[in-house]
């Protein structure tokens, strides 16, 4: 079982600003979306038909990034999500995006969600299922903290610039 899951994607032109950057808002819509394939392909459901099955969601309450290098039009990068954090209510992912060869890291964001159940408009418990499902991909981090890990990965694309 694969915990850390990845796609490659290009950088569309009309993504970034005047002299070709990728938009900073632009990253979290990439990383986002990844995300999203991600969940299908690795935990065999959508966030659409779940929301359906059980009439609960997840609803984003903190979203950590930093930007450590630039990335431009027409560039390949490889996105990779992994669970990070289970716990009863919250859980924690983080999302890279990086070189196609994973040698540079691009942007770092640490996502937190929140269980929401949609009639009660109210936090929940995970169910034991849900909670066991992403208990099988949860990755531990030597970093236990966003700044830490920010802090890390720029070591991380020193090194690998020398």
């Amino acid at each position: 079982m694969q915990k850390e899951l990845s796609s490659l994607v290009r950088i569309r032109f009309s993504d970034c600003d005047p002299i070709g950057h990728l938009n900073n808002v632009k990253y979290l819509e990439y990383m986002l979306n990844a995300r999203e394939d991600h969940v299908e392909s690795g935990y065999g459901f959508t966030y659409e038909e779940y929301t359906r099955k059980t009439g609960c969601t997840w609803i984003t309450v903190q979203n950590e990034i930093a930007y450590l290098r630039e990335v431009r039009y027409n560039a390949r990068v490889l996105i990779t999500s992994k669970t990070i954090e289970v716990g009863d209510t919250l859980s924690k992912v983080e999302i890279l995006m990086t070189s196609p060869d994973g040698k540079i890291i691009h942007s770092v964001l640490w996502l937190t969600v929140l269980y929401f159940d949609m009639k009660t408009r109210r936090a929940a418990k995970h169910p034991d299922d849900t909670k066991e499902l992403f208990q099988r991909f949860l990755v531990n981090m030597d970093e236990k903290d966003f700044a830490s890990r920010v802090q890390s990965c720029r070591k991380f694309n020193k090194a690998a610039l020398k």
